[in-house]
């Protein structure tokens, strides 16, 4: 699944996918607060929806980024977990190899589209939070988030291997291991989001122990991502609540079809249903 960013020096870009307890559990506003599910944005749709600098204000800066772009991915490159079932938290924080554009015919569950974007913060240049827009078929992006819910006790602890770095010598290359720690952590509903859920995932390997943080939130048919990393010297901090904020009002405003936030769907672009 979607949602991603790994490896402490690696950007946290988040893509496809997502999550012990700590006693917490999500907390959400009252059913009434929740806007009704929207429709499903084509490729074009979710990237004009994509949270921009003049939505967050001044000293914010937003790149747009070509999905794929971490340092694992398909194939040779990719950092696989142990135990399978605990890949889609790796996948949660570090993208997949991509071409950057949707694919024609995405396998059954996985998005249909997906946007990739940083939001870099003046006031605070080591709070880099990076975020992954997810499209999914209608009802989809529900069982996704459902599915990642269960992974939160029998991936309390699992490890994975990623090949060597590139700059290594042919007969000297050996696969790097790494254990984690995955944690839960209490994570408040955005006002217009279906539901959120948040984790850290902790690289223990080592005497430094950096962090991943990563905030998954649901609006409609999209699913949210939003990722930073810690230094190893500390742990890292919750996403900005007000890139998450803003990014949830402008899914939602572009599913019930405001043309400024969703832009224009073409018919070429329109999201094709199965039969």
């Amino acid at each position: 699944m979607p949602f991603r960013p790994s490896r402490p020096s690696a950007a946290p870009a988040v893509l496809v996918g997502l999550l012990l307890a700590t006693g917490c559990t999500t907390v959400g506003g009252s059913s009434g607060d929740r806007a009704a599910p929207g429709r499903e944005l084509s490729a074009a749709e979710l990237r004009a929806a994509a949270v921009a600098d003049v939505d967050l204000g001044p000293g914010y800066t937003v790149t747009l980024m070509t999905p794929g772009h971490g340092d694992t991915g398909t194939g040779a490159g990719r950092e696989a977990a142990d135990v399978p079932a605990c890949q889609p938290l790796l996948d949660a924080v570090a993208p997949a190899a991509s071409t950057g554009a949707s694919p024609a015919s995405p396998a059954p569950g996985s998005p249909y589209a997906e946007t990739d974007l940083s939001v870099a913060r003046a006031a605070d240049p080591e709070g880099r939070v990076y975020g992954g827009l997810l499209g999914y078929r209608a009802g989809r992006a529900a069982a996704r988030q459902a599915e990642l819910e269960e992974l939160f006790g029998p991936c309390a602890s699992f490890t994975s291997a990623a090949p060597a770095p590139p700059a290594e010598k042919p007969g000297r290359k050996v696969a790097i291991r790494t254990r984690h720690r995955l944690n839960r952590q209490d994570t408040p509903t955005p006002e217009g989001a279906d539901s959120a859920i948040g984790f850290t995932l902790t690289n223990e390997s080592g005497t430094a122990v950096p962090a991943q943080r990563a905030v998954l939130v649901r609006v409609g048919a999209t699913l949210a991502v939003f990722a930073t990393s810690g230094a190893a010297t500390g742990p890292a901090g919750a996403p900005d609540e007000r890139i998450v904020r803003q990014q949830v009002a402008k899914l939602r405003a572009a599913q019930a079809g405001d043309a400024r936030a969703g832009g224009a769907q073409s018919k070429e672009d329109q999201p094709k249903r199965r039969p």
